[in-house]
């Protein structure tokens, strides 16, 4: 088996210093893309909003031109296909 000297370690503790250095310059890039990916995700959860929102309009208005016409008794309820009742 190997001496372990005080040379070994300290080449060892050289080698050891390189890779946490290596990783601090990769997490240093992975931050910002983070950031970034954060900021899309934020922007389609407000399009997605916005989009429920206009679909509810949507829905309002059409069961008002539903009861003018008349045609509500008609109508199948929609409350299986609506996921947001």
């Amino acid at each position: 088996m190997a001496e372990v000297t005080n040379e070994l370690m300290f080449e060892l503790m050289k080698r050891m210093h390189q890779e946490i250095g290596g990783l601090r310059l990769d997490i240093r890039e992975v931050k910002p893309e983070l950031s970034s990916m954060r900021g899309t995700i934020v922007s389609m959860q407000n399009d997605i909003h916005n989009i429920y929102g206009v679909l509810g309009r949507q829905d309002d208005r059409l069961d008002r031109i539903e009861r003018r016409l008349d045609l509500r008794e008609l109508a199948e309820p929609l409350s299986a296909y609506n996921p947001h009742p």
